[in-house]
């Protein structure tokens, strides 16, 4: 039996270590959601904070919040329980990793409600303080067989209301005391849209955070194999247990990126894109607290709400509240947190009230309580703690520093892309190859060579003509161009509007007041071609009647420069050897 035991033990450990190791890469899909949501002068900070949330958390809640949270022998002493061999060494290890990165993912949600504007070393501080205090607190009242929510029923199997509300709650409370970034809100109060810099970053961010939500739901089995010590066999009991939590998260997850997408597409004559990977993820919050407690079929119906009330949400905290929501943490984590909890006991199967011993009128009551009691307590503690940081060593930064970039300014760091767009020793201005004999060849040890060309018997006028018009006519552009002689153009990709300040559009609910569309520039210097031919030409081949045809800008050209041979006018256009 010993034997048994022991082989049960170590596979549900493995299990517990497995599940925790997957909701550790969480902090990678937080921190991809976050940075492509935000701007691109932000992206650095953005990164320092979800690996510093961890990294300083994870020690605080092993020294002070993992014994105030599970021991009943209080906090530092229960820690030191673990260590000093009073409890099983094994299990417990499994637990407090667990644990652990549970308890980074309450924390690292806040970082986004309050990103782009907030100090990196009071951010620190708030995050230290929810991982010691505010995290293991309500964590135990709900998960801790004593905790006072737990004895009356309250059910939330792997955080719904001990995560991820209590990271919504503190980010609501941190983005009022902090404000919106600047910008933000109009004159009359009306939000106005800042888009994330990299959806791909956020989409990457949102299909990671799916991936590792199997271990954060499946993982809370604690177990994949239990004994029958009286038979003396295994059972799988707790492999049909989590599989069926697999299955209901993924449900849950489908169905509201599924409901985002149709609402917002109806609401804003486009499916929206950011908007529906909230929604994958609002229903991934709401299933988590009756993962193992709902049907299939409740899965679905708990994701179509949550993917519909996250829309609502979000457009509520920012027309409504004012409230500057980045990435929509408040409603993902906070609102559809709440939600889903609540509607745990809304949908919770007859199987799961039978064994509870409740009805479903009663259930409905305590997981409403339980939600109200945590949201306050969040509140009034969080709200205790921005303060404290706002006066002793102020939370926002400053105007200036929040224009420039807090990758710059709080971080020394120019750009978080430095080198991927441009090399900074392609513009080195001295040296550039060595010579057979070592010998450093510069710009001005070049001979400049005049190569002679016959020149017409008159000058000729250099005209410069710029042709701004669709991606999709290049191709047409440029054969058009070479039939009547033009032989040398360059290409630009290039973002531009006109008058009709760019397609109408929409961010998160808000409409775009401008939307840069991409554009081609082909830049084209003639001599001897007519200008009139090159414009009628062009005319021919981009018109289609509407608007976004293009435009067609003719310049006076002073003087040609060829670099390789320093030719100048007419000779520079030539490409004779």
């Amino acid at each position: 039996m010993e034997n048994l035991v022991n082989i049960v033990s170590g596979v549900n450990t493995m299990w517990m270590l497995i599940a925790a190791a997957l909701v550790f890469l969480m902090q990678a899909g937080f921190a991809l959601v976050e940075g492509g949501l935000t701007r691109a002068k932000n992206a650095g900070n953005i990164l320092m904070k979800n690996i510093m949330d961890f990294a300083c958390g994870v020690p605080v809640f092993w020294i002070l919040g993992f014994g105030l949270m599970w021991s009943g022998s209080g906090a530092i002493i229960g820690t030191l329980d673990l260590f000093t061999g009073a409890v099983d060494k094994g299990y417990d290890y499994a637990t407090l990793i667990f644990q652990s990165v549970f308890c980074a993912t309450a924390s690292t949600i806040v970082s986004g409600s309050m990103a782009e504007r907030t100090k990196f070393k009071s951010y620190i501080l708030y995050s230290v303080v929810i991982s010691a205090i505010v995290y293991p607190i309500s964590g135990r009242w709900i998960w801790n067989g004593d905790g006072w929510l737990a004895q009356l029923g309250f059910h939330d199997f792997a955080g719904s209301t001990a995560v991820h509300m209590v990271g919504g709650v503190s980010a609501l409370v941190g983005a009022k005391i902090l404000g919106p970034r600047i910008g933000k809100f109009g004159a009359d109060g009306k939000p106005k849209a800042i888009p994330g810099h990299n959806l791909t970053l956020a989409g990457l961010g949102t299909f990671i955070l799916w991936f590792c939500w199997f271990g954060f739901n499946g993982g809370s089995t604690v177990a994949m194999l239990d004994a029958d010590a009286e038979a003396g066999i295994i059972t799988h009991a707790a492999a049909l247990l989590s599989s069926r939590v697999f299955v209901t998260t993924n449900i849950a997850a489908c169905l509201g990126a599924v409901s985002t997408m149709i609402f917002t597409w109806a609401k804003y004559k486009k499916p929206d894109v950011s908007m529906t990977l909230n929604g994958a993820l609002a229903g991934l919050v709401a299933i988590t607290a009756g993962c193992d407690a709902v049907n299939q079929w409740a899965a679905a119906v708990i994701g179509i709400i949550a993917g519909i009330v996250v829309v609502l949400s979000v457009e509520f905290f920012e027309k409504r509240a004012k409230i500057d929501d980045p990435v929509g943490a408040i409603s993902v984590h906070g609102v559809c947190g709440a939600l889903g909890t609540i509607l745990t006991g809304v949908f919770a199967s007859n199987d799961y009230l039978a064994g509870a011993e409740m009805t479903r009128g009663s259930f409905v009551g305590v997981q409403a309580l339980g939600v109200a009691a945590v949201a306050v307590y969040v509140a009034i503690a969080m709200t205790i703690v921005f303060l404290l940081i706002k006066k002793f060593t102020g939370l926002r930064v400053t105007a200036e520093e929040e224009v420039l970039g807090l990758d710059l300014t709080e971080h020394g760091l120019t750009s978080s892309y430095a080198g991927f767009l441009t090399d900074p020793e392609a513009i080195q201005p001295s040296v550039v190859v060595e010579s057979e004999d070592s010998a450093p060849v510069t710009r001005d040890s070049v001979e400049v060579v005049h190569k002679a060309h016959p020149m017409p018997d008159s000058d000729f006028k250099f005209t410069k003509v710029d042709i701004v018009t669709r991606p999709n006519k290049l191709e047409d552009l440029k054969v058009a161009m070479n039939s009547i002689g033009i032989t040398g153009m360059t290409v630009t990709n290039v973002m531009g509007y006109g008058m009709q300040k760019g397609n109408q559009a929409h961010y998160r609910g808000i409409e775009i007041d401008v939307t840069f569309l991409p554009k081609v520039k082909l830049e084209i210097v003639v001599c001897k071609v007519p200008v009139a031919s090159v414009i009628e030409t062009a005319k021919r081949v981009l018109y289609t009647g509407n608007i976004g045809d293009g435009k067609i800008f003719v310049y006076d050209v002073e003087n040609i420069v060829k670099v390789r041979t320093g030719e100048e006018g007419y000779s520079a256009l030539q490409d004779v050897e």
